[in-house]
């Protein structure tokens, strides 16, 4: 996996992505598509695709170093000074410690939050499952306690009850469960809408940024 800031360098040119060309042009909108996952647009592979340029053009440059500015193209590190990096990544090396306090401050209130409504979809889903699985075991015990009157002839018959009645337990289970991810994956949405943000909009304040980077 790539690391946030990657980018690209051809002759005297250097590729990266901004957060207004992934989110906002219609080349960013199937790139986002084309990788499948947020955490592959900061990637080699997303800039190459967005640029159009092949694997063996270029060399891929990438580094987490953020204590000074020149640890990058200067182009990139103006982009990050203009905040044109949100929705990309974040960097908490680039705060000051007030300032870093104030984000992790909003990003847990966020997080009890996902927490929260995560923790009740999954109680829902227990219960769905348990209610389930004792109406599995309920049928069961029924079928058994049939089979064990009549034995080996029975056998079949209970066996089958048991399947079926395994089959719609799992059945269920499968669809509380497929409901409790719905809304756990939702919150989370919520969530990371709340932690990209915020992080941006302090560090768009220099006084909030380490010396170097204001």
């Amino acid at each position: 996996m790539c690391e946030f800031v990657s980018w690209i360098e051809k002759g005297d040119k250097v590729y990266f992505l901004t957060g207004e060309q992934v989110f906002n042009t219609r080349k960013g909108e199937a790139l986002q598509k084309w990788c499948g996952s947020p955490d592959d647009y900061i990637g080699h592979g997303a800039i190459r695709h967005y640029y159009g340029l092949e694997q063996d053009e270029g060399t891929n440059k990438e580094c987490t170093n953020f204590s000074t500015p020149k640890n990058f193209p200067s182009v990139i590190s103006e982009a990050i000074k203009n905040g044109k990096m949100r929705g990309l990544a974040i960097e908490l090396q680039l705060l000051t410690k007030p300032a870093f306090a104030e984000y992790a401050k909003v990003k847990q209130q966020a997080y009890a939050e996902y927490k929260k409504v995560e923790q009740l979809a999954y109680a829902e889903y227990k219960k769905v499952e348990q209610q389930a699985y004792a109406e599995y075991k309920k049928v069961k015990q029924q079928a058994f306690a049939e089979y064990k009157k009549v034995k080996q002839q029975a056998f079949a018959e209970y066996a089958k009850v048991k399947q079926q009645a395994f089959a719609e337990y799992a059945k269920v289970k499968q669809q509380a469960f497929a409901e409790y991810k719905k809304v756990e994956q939702q919150a989370f949405a919520e969530y990371k809408k709340v932690e990209q943000p915020a992080f941006w909009d302090i560090f768009s304040d220099p006084k909030n940024r380490k010396r170097g980077w204001r």
